[in-house]
């Protein structure tokens, strides 16, 4: 009979124990101790260790370039060890396609520089945008933002505030149909030749009508033609506002042929690169094509601020 009572005793006692939280944590605890031991003496996991440093990708800060001005950082990569082993794990054998990555962040971000013109994005990043400046060309945004639609693409309007001011309602739809909208100036002066008082009341004007229209604020600002001096880069910079050019222009305004226009983009483009374009008929009837020859050079297409942050581009 006390031999009945001991085994239940020792069993009530072992559900106890089971059930006990702290029992629990302890016995975690056990493993979690247990286990690394195990692990890091697995030849699996060391091999993973000797390699890592094959396969990791230091991150590249922002910095300022002689000729293409304030370039963004790249985030860089490091194998997760832990990640990468219970990857592998199952298997037993080292394989590189398994490993897993965590992203690195550079030292130095766009942020952190003095302010300067952003021609391109960063070299390594296999993206480009599409900076379409608005201040005329109604006729042909709807064909435009059709195409994008269509291939699934987001890209950056520049809108001159007055034509917003015109346009409410085109400027909504530009917003709801997922693009981006940036500062272009309020009359499309040369803002090279403008005190900064008079810069800074075209860009205020501007950003006060575009977040009235879509609740938008700009954070980008394209010059119209491209015309600045140093001060209109300080001016937007105080504004909370970066100043983009472009690395590639499709001189769509000359009307040229779909072919002509793609072909002198395609000759040029390249990781980072920004396309400067307009809603011109030459644009609207060469997009399409553009898009799918960009794709097939393995770039993806994206707003200014998705070229200009450091998260790596997946493929």
């Amino acid at each position: 009979m006390k031999k009945v009572y001991i085994i239940i005793f020792i069993c009530i006692a072992g559900w106890i124990a089971v059930s006990n939280p702290f029992v629990n944590k302890f016995l975690t605890l056990k493993r979690e101790t247990v286990l690394p031991a195990v692990k890091e003496s697995d030849p699996l996991y060391q091999s993973i260790i000797k390699n890592a440093h094959t396969y990791e990708i230091p991150a590249k800060d922002a910095t300022i370039d002689k000729v293409w001005k304030a370039i963004p950082g790249y985030n860089g990569l490091m194998v997760d060890i832990t990640a990468s082993y219970k990857n592998m794990k199952k298997k037993g054998i080292f394989d590189e396609k398994k490993l897993v990555y965590t992203e690195t962040k550079p030292k130095v971000h766009l942020e952190d520089l003095p302010p300067a013109p952003i021609y391109k994005g960063h070299p390594d990043k296999p993206m480009v945008t599409f900076i379409i400046n608005v201040a005329w060309g109604n006729e042909y945004l709807s064909e435009i933002l059709a195409v994008l639609k269509r291939h699934n693409v987001t890209a950056s309007f520049f809108l001159e505030g007055n034509w917003v001011k015109n346009n409410p309602d085109l400027a909504k739809m530009i917003v709801s149909s997922g693009h981006e909208v940036g500062n272009h100036s309020y009359s499309h002066p040369d803002m090279k030749k403008l005190t900064a008082e008079r810069a800074r009341e075209q860009m205020v004007k501007t950003n006060e009508i575009i977040e009235a229209a879509t609740g938008e604020k700009c954070v980008w600002f394209a010059p119209p033609s491209g015309s600045y001096r140093d001060e209109t880069i300080k001016v937007a910079d105080e504004l909370n506002m970066k100043t983009v050019m472009w690395t590639v222009d499709t001189i769509d305004w000359r009307k040229p042929s779909p072919d002509a226009l793609i072909s002198r983009v395609m000759s040029k483009i390249d990781k980072g690169s920004m396309v400067l374009m307009h809603p011109t008929e030459s644009t609207a009837k060469s997009l399409d094509r553009l898009i799918t020859q960009i794709k097939q050079k393995n770039l993806e297409i994206g707003t200014v601020s998705e070229l200009m942050s450091e998260q790596r581009v997946k493929q």
